[in-house]
C-alpha cells in the first residue's frame, strides 16, 4: 500500500460496486478518503408500487458505509431532499408539462451533487472529491481548461452526463475507475473480499422512479393532470386526426409501443404540442432529423466556439446514442448541430453533447430540431431551422 499521503478526498458513495471500489482505491493509493452518501429522495413518499432502491435505500447507505468502518475512514450521510426536489424533480415535472423529455441525472450531476459535495468537502477541509464514474479528466496544457473523455471502457462510459460540470467544480473532481473496465472493477472487488458487492444487482432507473413509471409519477405528482389532459388527438405531420390519446405528456418522441391506434404501418411519436395538446404520428423515416438547435450551453475543451466557422464534432443526443458525425456552429450563443446524416429521434429537453474524439467539446440542451433533406456542410448557414 502506498504511504504517501495525496490529500484529502471526499468520495460519493451510493454503496454500489463502482463507487465503493472508487473510494477502496483512492484510499490505497494513499489518499485521506471521507465516505459521503447523499440521500437525495424518499421513495415511500412519492406512492409507488415498489420499494425503495438504489443510492437512497437504507441498504444501499448501509452498505457504504460498512466499506468505511472496513477500511478505517470517516463516513458521512447528508440529506439533500429539500434541494434534490426543489430542482431536479420540479424540473422532470415541468420538462414533461411542456411536452419535452427530461434527462434528470445529467440536471443533478450538475447542479445538485457536485455543488454539495463541494460545499461539505470545503466543511471538511478536502482538497478533491471522487466519483465512480467511468470518465476520465485532465488540464489542458495550452489552454488550461479541465476536459472530461470517454473511460477507458466505453460499454460504461459515462462522459455523456458528465457535459456539465463547471471548470471550477473539474478542477477538484477525481474519476479513479475512469481507466479500468467493469471487469476489472469486479476483480478488483473480489480481491479484496467485498463479494457482496459482485453480487449486488445494479439499478438503471431513475433514483425517484425505481419502478420505472413515470407516467404513474406524473400521475401522482399534479393532482388532476389526468383529466386535464385526456382526450387530446394523434394527428399526422399536415393536422389530419387519426386517433384519441391519454395526454401529450404521457408520450416521447420515437415512442411506438402502447399508442392504441392501426394506421396499416408502424407509427411512432413525431412530435409533441402542449399547447393543443396534440400527438404528432409518423413513420420510422420521418423520425429523422437533419439539424438540431441546442441551448443552456457548457463548454468544455473549448470555451466558446464563437467566430469558429463550422466545427466537425461527434454529437450524442442521448446517453445510449452511438453519437453521429455533424458540423457545431454557434450562433447568438446557441450552436446549431448540421448532421452528415439524418439522425433518428432527437428529442427536446435532452442533453446534446459534442466530442472531439474521446474529448468532450461541451453540451447543451436540445431545444427543437429540423427535419428535413440535410444541406451540405458549406451550405449549413442557410438552413432553416425549426421555430426559428
Amino acid at each position: 500500500m502506498n504511504t504517501e499521503v495525496k490529500g484529502r478526498v471526499l468520495v460519493a458513495m451510493s454503496g454500489g460496486i463502482d463507487s465503493s471500489v472508487a473510494a477502496v482505491l483512492l484510499h490505497e493509493q494513499g489518499y485521506e478518503v471521507v465516505g459521503m452518501t447523499m440521500k437525495t429522495w424518499d421513495y415511500a413518499s412519492a406512492g409507488g408500487s415498489k420499494k425503495e432502491t438504489g443510492c437512497c435505500s437504507l441498504d444501499s447507505i448501509n452498505d457504504a458505509r460498512d466499506i468505511a468502518v472496513t477500511l478505517g475512514f470517516p463516513h458521512y450521510i447528508i440529506d439533500i431532499r429539500d434541494e434534490f426536489g426543489d430542482f431536479v424533480i420540479d424540473n422532470f415535472t415541468d420538462e414533461y408539462l411542456a411536452g419535452r423529455t427530461p434527462n434528470p441525472c445529467v440536471l443533478c450531476n450538475t447542479h445538485i451533487k457536485w455543488d454539495a459535495l463541494l460545499r461539505r468537502a470545503d466543511q471538511l477541509g478536502c482538497e478533491f472529491i471522487a466519483t465512480g464514474h467511468y470518465a476520465n479528466i485532465r488540464k489542458d496544457a495550452e489552454t488550461g481548461r479541465f476536459v472530461v473523455s470517454k473511460g477507458l471502457d466505453e460499454n460504461k462510459d459515462q462522459s455523456y452526463a458528465l457535459w456539465g460540470v463547471s471548470q471550477e467544480s473539474l478542477s477538484r473532481t477525481l474519476f479513479p475507475l475512469g481507466g479500468m473496465r467493469k471487469t476489472e472493477i469486479y476483480d478488483e472487488a473480489r480481491r479484496r473480499g467485498f463479494t457482496e458487492l459482485v453480487n449486488k444487482p445494479e439499478s438503471y432507473e431513475i433514483c425517484f422512479i425505481p419502478d420505472n413509471d413515470y407516467r404513474g409519477f406524473l400521475r401522482r405528482r399534479v393532482p388532476g393532470l389526468e383529466a386535464r389532459v385526456a382526450g387530446g388527438n394523434f394527428v399526422t405531420k399536415n393536422g389530419r386526426v387519426i386517433g384519441k390519446h391519454e395526454g401529450y405528456p404521457f408520450y416521447t418522441i420515437g415512442q411506438r409501443k402502447g399508442l392504441g391506434v392501426a394506421l396499416g404501418y408502424p407509427a411512432f411519436v413525431l412530435e409533441i404540442r402542449p399547447d393543443t395538446n396534440e400527438v404528432v404520428l409518423g413513420n420510422y423515416e420521418e423520425l429523422a432529423s437533419t439539424a438540431t438547435v441546442v441551448g443552456k450551453l457548457n463548454m468544455g475543451k473549448l470555451a466558446s466556439l464563437a467566430g469558429r466557422g463550422l466545427v466537425p464534432a461527434v454529437v450524442k443526443v442521448r446517453y445510449n446514442h452511438d453519437g453521429a458525425p455533424a458540423f457545431l456552429e454557434e450562433v447568438d450563443g446557441k450552436i446549431r448541430v448540421y448532421f452528415e446524416e439524418p439522425v433518428l429521434a432527437i428529442t427536446p429537453g435532452q442533453a446534446a453533447v459534442f466530442y472531439d474524439g474521446q474529448d468532450v467539446l461541451g453540451g447543451g440542451w436540445i431545444e427543437r430540431h429540423v427535419i428535413g433533406e440535410f444541406p451540405l456542410p458549406f451550405a449549413a448557414a442557410t438552413v432553416e431551422v425549426a421555430g426559428q
